[in-house]
């Protein structure tokens, strides 16, 4: 009996240490670098939107205890302290947050002091959809919750009922998404790009020039997109800018005005793509123009 019981207790220990064994995680960040988890974070800090959205989407979301100055999705996170943006994140506001793990995109300009610093730093940037996926599934292990493929496919699925909407006649328009009156476009190998193929657009800008170039403006005059997608604030300026007034969209009226809230979906490689989509359907069926009221 003794022998069993020593036994039994020897397959519990055993047992225990495969629990804690199994809850390591490691991760091969953007940087190239082996980031190792060796439990699932408690207290996470997120520098950017996209991965504050992710880590919500797969069920993480009480576990935030800061965010960058732009996270605002979901509602929750409006009330967790701010720590700053991609230039100006506030290193010392992160440190007192006393963060198990910080999620950093690598354009963050704070990278090197938080890591001088000793903090755990998983940097990951998503720019295209297959990012968007990679991302979910290595965040996924690393929280140890959610299912990173079921948010993958419910973003696939809306993708794919956005795409059915879009009237055949709308198929193959001319379109340029500007992100930044400087100004910064959406090339075809953004995510946004990516997305206008799978609806049945045609993206004026090459994925050759990168993810969001900059443009000469004179590129945009030549390409004569059909369609013109913009922030609000910058519609009312399109016209001032020298030749832009013989672009066709302009000539025709549509010019696809976003507020920020439609700009938050749009613009962030996260789990609201599929919402994304069904606003650039919006804007392709001159639902959104200049001086309409939104969705």
């Amino acid at each position: 009996m003794r022998e069993r019981r020593a036994f039994a207790a020897l397959i519990a220990a055993f047992l225990f240490l495969l629990a804690g064994t199994a809850r390591a995680v490691e991760v091969i960040d953007d940087r190239g670098a082996r980031v190792d988890i060796s439990r699932p974070p408690q207290r996470i800090v997120s520098l950017m939107p996209a991965l504050t959205e992710t880590v919500c989407a797969l069920g993480a979301c009480g576990r935030l205890v800061g965010v960058d100055d732009y996270s605002n999705w979901p509602a929750a996170v409006n009330a967790l302290p701010r720590v700053g943006g991609l230039e100006d994140a506030r290193v010392e506001a992160i440190v007192a947050l006393r963060p198990d793990l910080v999620l950093a995109p690598a354009s963050s300009r704070a990278l090197p002091r938080l890591q001088a610093l000793g903090l755990t730093v998983l940097v990951l940037e998503p720019r295209t959809l297959r990012d968007v996926r990679r991302v979910l599934q290595a965040l996924g292990p690393v929280l140890g919750v959610g299912d990173p493929e079921e948010v993958w496919l419910r973003i696939n699925r809306d993708v794919q009922q956005a795409a059915l909407r879009l009237p055949a006649e709308r198929r193959g328009t001319r379109v340029y998404v500007e992100v930044s009156s400087t100004p910064y476009a959406a090339s075809e190998g953004s995510f946004i790009g990516e997305l206008l193929v799978r609806l049945g657009a045609e993206n004026i800008v090459p994925a050759s020039l990168g993810p969001f170039p900059k443009l000469n403006p004179e590129f945009v005059v030549r390409a004569d997109p059909q369609v013109i997608i913009v922030a609000r604030n910058d519609a009312a300026s399109l016209r001032t800018r020298p030749g832009w007034s013989r672009i066709a969209a302009l000539r025709t009226g549509q010019v696809c005005a976003l507020d920020q809230a439609h700009i938050d979906v749009v613009m962030r490689a996260g789990p609201r793509l599929g919402e994304g989509a069904q606003l650039l359907v919006d804007c392709l069926e001159g639902k959104l123009q200049q001086g309409s009221p939104g969705r």
